[in-house]
């Protein structure tokens, strides 16, 4: 004993091998079989929207730091601004995935039709104002893929509308030929859950529906986000407390009461199973403590039910994640972890 020393340092004494990089790659990875599905069911033109996306945010936020970081260090070191770029090269944070990752799950929101340029456009909104212009990662108030998508649908309503069916030929796979536009399942629901048009409950759970190119493929999502679990990347509670109150809220109070089937056809079809995974588990804009997990997982559940209930909106996932986000500080005001060592009093 008396050759071993006590090393006394400051906090965190607890370390770990996790760090942003490790979890965005496990980010992309749960999001891998999603693209698969999109490539299957929507042609090469997935890829290429998925591409560009991903490139057009990796690309934002290189170019912003590096300019916003060699102003920096010219102003620090007084040197030549040519001095400043050439040192803050190295000091971008692309490197940490964080940038592709929003450009994947953007990329996911979109419909395969959309034109690049807007893909472009939106990936610029998402990485700098939303992000970089408060500080980046870890500083944003909401999330960056989700503001950007909600930019760009009040923007081009019409481009970010427009749906094509599932490519089910090797023709039409390889050459994007004979594509007919059709309506989302939740634009038919609107209609009747007993339209005639609306596909199967089968079929939405595989992924054979109209939608954006990463949220069709429910079976797949569920891989994704259970990987994530198993992973410790996401918090089960943020899911399944969103999952659950929507489920029962359209369970008792949905247009169609007490119809499982109409509850799981809510759950297979528009961007639920994408967003309760994946987007309303961002570290960044979720609550700090693991009630707040399941009130903000609430909060998200009851205001997509709302939206798809009352309004004129089919969908709902984006922007009840977002008004949740903006909430966050709130909750994490008034919902407190009990201290360390506490004792509850006794009435």
């Amino acid at each position: 004993m008396a050759d071993k020393k006590f090393v006394v340092s400051l906090s965190p004494h607890i370390s770990t091998a996790e760090n942003t990089k490790t979890i965005m790659l496990d980010v992309i990875i749960a999001l891998i079989p999603a693209l698969i599905a999109g490539w299957f069911y929507f042609g090469i033109r997935a890829l290429a929207v998925v591409g560009t996306s991903v490139i057009s945010c990796v690309l934002a936020e290189y170019v912003y730091q590096w300019f916003y970081i060699g102003f920096k260090i010219k102003n620090e070191k007084k040197t030549t601004m040519k001095d400043a770029l050439s040192r803050a090269k190295s000091k971008t944070t692309i490197g940490d995935l964080s940038a592709a990752v929003t450009g994947l799950l953007l990329a996911y929101n979109l419909p395969v039709t959309i034109p690049y340029p807007m893909v472009i456009i939106g990936s610029v909104f998402a990485i700098i104002i939303v992000k970089q212009l408060f500080g980046g990662i870890g500083h944003n108030f909401v999330n960056p893929a989700l503001a950007a998508r909600a930019f760009m649908l009040a923007s081009w309503p019409v481009a970010m509308t427009s749906f094509v069916s599932p490519v089910m030929s090797f023709s039409n796979y390889v050459n994007r030929i004979n594509v007919t536009t059709s309506a989302t399942p939740l634009s038919l629901l609107k209609e009747g859950f007993e339209s005639a048009a609306a596909p199967s409950l089968y079929d939405a759970f595989l992924g054979r529906i109209g939608g954006c190119i990463g949220e069709t493929a429910t079976v797949l999502i569920l891989i994704g986000g259970i990987y994530l679990m198993v992973r410790r990347v996401i918090d089960a509670r943020i899911p399944l407390a969103y999952i659950g109150s929507f489920a029962l809220l359209v369970f008792f109070f949905g247009s169609h009461p007490y119809n499982i089937n109409f509850v799981m056809y809510h759950l297979c079809t528009g961007g639920l199973m994408l967003g309760a995974f994946f987007m309303a588990t961002d570290y960044v804009t979720t609550p700090t403590t693991k009630a707040g997990h399941i009130i903000f997982g609430i909060g998200c559940g009851i205001l997509t039910f709302v939206i798809r209930r009352f309004g004129g909106y089919p969908e709902g996932v984006s922007y009840s994640i977002l008004l949740m986000n903006v909430v966050t500080p709130l909750i994490d005001k008034y919902v407190h972890p009990r201290k360390f060592g506490e004792v509850s009093k006794r009435g």
